[in-house]
């Protein structure tokens, strides 16, 4: 039977892994500094990733698919080497394919091939760190920081950019992970500015998004937007959105996106 399903063309696919959330089934990983199909198994075909990818090297293809065949995709995988056939193999644990992991492992076992060992697999950005931290003296005092919120609500879905608050301000807009990231969020990054917070993976509806960001520009006159983002490839998203806004809209601020460490640390700053 003929199926659809997507190719990566390897030449133009720069690594960014703009495609990796926008991938529902998660079959797409980065490996070596490129996005790769792991398996066709969970690649449905209806290409939600191709608009996310910023070159282009993402297509739709129909090619004829035969009742799926763990040993002949793991013939095709171990050609790719250790990396992909661990990608592969964490990629079935992950989505409870126990007979089909006994399969591929069969598979490795009478070709010769070593098992790769297992990595955590997955999203980077669902990826369990455990970040170790000074421990503080409970003697020690309590500092008083003070909210600098100056406005409710802030979720991106619930703003009104009609809101008074807006108008002529420096607008903050900060994934949910980074205020939970950085300590000295409110008085570093916060004061001064009115906010709203979004997930670029998981929040749905985010048509709405790139109307409330035209409209902050157009409408509010913001005087500046500044994003802030976790270092974790899906909310590469969140600043790309801003930035596809402004390219369309009749007015466009100044943009910059600070890129947050899971350990609090602002890694580096862009300027558009």
């Amino acid at each position: 039977m003929k199926r659809k399903i997507i190719r990566i063309d390897e030449d133009k696919c720069t690594g960014c892994g703009d495609c990796i959330p926008n991938c529902p089934e998660g079959a797409i990983q980065l490996i070596d500094s490129k996005a790769r199909l792991i398996s066709d198994l969970f690649c449905d075909g209806l290409g939600a990733c191709l608009g996310h990818c910023p070159e282009n090297a993402i297509e739709i293809e129909e090619r004829e698919a035969e009742p799926y065949d763990e040993a002949k995709v793991m013939l095709n995988i171990i050609k790719q080497g250790p990396n992909v056939v661990r990608a592969h193999l964490d990629h079935l644990r992950d989505h409870g394919e126990t007979e089909l992991l006994q399969h591929a492992m069969a598979v490795l076992e009478k070709h010769g091939e070593r098992q790769p060992a297992a990595r955590p697999s997955g999203c980077p950005g669902s990826r369990t760190v455990t970040l170790q931290r000074p421990a503080r003296s409970q003697a020690a005092p309590v500092e008083e920081s003070p909210s600098q919120l100056t406005h409710w609500p802030v979720q991106l879905h619930l703003i009104s950019p009609r809101a008074p608050h807006f108008s002529d301000s420096d607008f903050l807009l900060a994934a949910d992970c980074v205020a939970y990231a950085i300590g000295d969020f409110h008085r570093a990054y916060l004061a001064g500015r009115t906010l709203a917070i979004a997930c670029p993976k998981l929040d749905s509806g985010q048509e709405v998004y790139a109307a409330k960001l035209r409209a902050l520009m157009e409408n509010a006159g913001v005087r500046s937007i500044s994003v802030m983002i976790m270092e974790v490839p899906c909310c590469m998203g969140l600043f790309r959105m801003v930035q596809q806004v402004a390219a369309e809209s009749a007015r466009r601020p100044p943009i910059s996106c600070k890129i947050v460490s899971i350990r609090g640390e602002v890694l580096r700053e862009v300027t558009v």
